[in-house]
């Protein structure tokens, strides 16, 4: 008995102390659990548990995990515990359309968080619109997501001011103007693709070639002959971490031995260990970096580390911050789902491990002022960028 009490403590203080760094934790609330016996705020989540795209959303339920406990140990949202209702898509848009149905319909469903792509997010945004549900598309960096109404909200980086931050990069990093670029031939890729473009070329750069493949290609070998013979000083890659990881290993294979600079939607350990050596010296952005000196970042970590026993990454890193935005706009403006509509185009500086603090554009629904850090592999994992002693490691938007 006496063990779980200490346990309990221990859960409690851990949680204050993370809380207490983020601005969450209020006096009134933080010496009181939520009440298990009160009707749960259950927050409906669509994303992908199986299929393609099922690491992403093993990354999104370490982080929700670990802001439930802290939420709810700290006094849940108004005394009730918060709950997340977690529906596998595999980021499919006929299997989000169903699911966005089933959500709305759920009375108990005061939001809702995702899906993984912004094609799937985006095939059910009108039937969130339509009956008065937020969804908050954490990952969805299309520029036209949050376009279809003012139920659509989302805290990514769109892709219109990601790929300008990739575009700098490349320039600074790859040694030269002349750019190959691969792209996975989606919607969010085609999309990067022309945005990256326009980009590199205001930044006095060219792109001499670009390769588009399918979201199941395994051999890019023909396409690489292509980019080998447009004589590129770097190469771009708009991917996620499965595909950029094989095409850097085909890369190498091919003797292709420019530098790489990739979309932040590589950063996870999974390219890490699908490159292999292969993906040493790959350079790319990401909006939360573990290794960030922040106090607030560094709170985080070791609370997630103590949990889970890995570092966060990128995409548990969002999920958390997410469930923790509805989380402080729910305490603030109450569970009624047009409440949380309103309490997010009026809530300022609400905590975040990501950005730091965030408020929202009302008009675009977006997170005002977002940035990117520039990383590198370095030594079989991600570091800091660090060119020169007067270069940022940051790139403001």
């Amino acid at each position: 008995m006496l063990d779980v009490i200490a346990r309990s403590a221990a859960l409690v203080a851990g949680t204050l102390a993370v809380l207490t760094a983020l601005g969450v934790a209020q006096p009134a609330r933080s010496q009181t659990a939520a009440d298990p016996t009160k009707e749960p705020v259950v927050i409906g989540v669509s994303g992908p548990l199986t299929g393609a795209y099922a690491q992403y959303g093993a990354q999104w339920q370490r982080g929700f995990d670990l802001a439930l406990e802290q939420v709810n140990a700290s006094g849940g949202v108004q005394g009730r515990p918060l709950r997340v209702q977690f529906e596998d898509s595999q980021s499919d848009p006929k299997q989000t359309v169903a699911i966005a149905r089933k959500f709305v319909a759920d009375s108990r469903i005061v939001a809702e968080l995702g899906d993984f792509t912004s094609a799937a997010s985006m095939a059910a945004s009108p039937i969130y619109q339509n009956a008065g549900l937020v969804q908050f598309g954490f990952t969805n960096s299309h520029p036209d997501f949050t376009k279809t109404g003012d139920f659509i909200w989302s805290n990514a980086l769109n892709q219109a001011e990601e790929m300008p931050v990739l575009a700098d990069y490349a320039v600074s990093a790859l040694g030269g103007k002349r750019i190959a670029l691969l792209f996975i031939n989606n919607d969010w890729g085609r999309t990067s693709k022309d945005l990256f473009t326009k980009a590199a070329k205001e930044r006095g750069a060219e792109v001499v070639g670009a390769e588009g493949y399918l979201a199941d290609e395994k051999d890019f070998r023909s396409a690489l002959v292509r980019v080998r013979d447009t004589k590129p000083d770097g190469i771009a890659l708009i991917s996620y971490y499965a595909d950029g990881a094989q095409i850097t290993r085909q890369l190498r294979e091919a003797g292709l031995s420019q530098p790489v600079v990739a979309a932040g939607s590589v950063y996870s350990p999974k390219f890490l260990e699908l490159g292999g050596a292969a993906v040493e010296g790959v350079h790319t952005t990401t909006p939360f970096f573990p290794g960030d000196p922040r106090p607030e970042v560094q709170t985080f970590v070791s609370a997630y580390t103590a949990k889970h026993g890995i570092d966060p990454d990128a995409y548990s890193s969002r999920a958390y911050d997410a469930l923790l935005l509805l989380a402080t706009v729910i305490r603030q403006s109450g569970p009624d789902r047009k409440a949380i509509r309103d309490g997010l185009a009026t809530v300022k500086d609400a905590p975040s491990v990501v950005y730091g603090t965030v408020r929202f554009d009302p008009q675009t629904r977006r997170v005002d002022k977002p940035f990117s850090t520039r990383l590198v592999v370095k030594n079989g994992a991600f570091a800091l960028w660090q060119p020169g002693s007067t270069d940022a490691a940051k790139a403001a938007n």
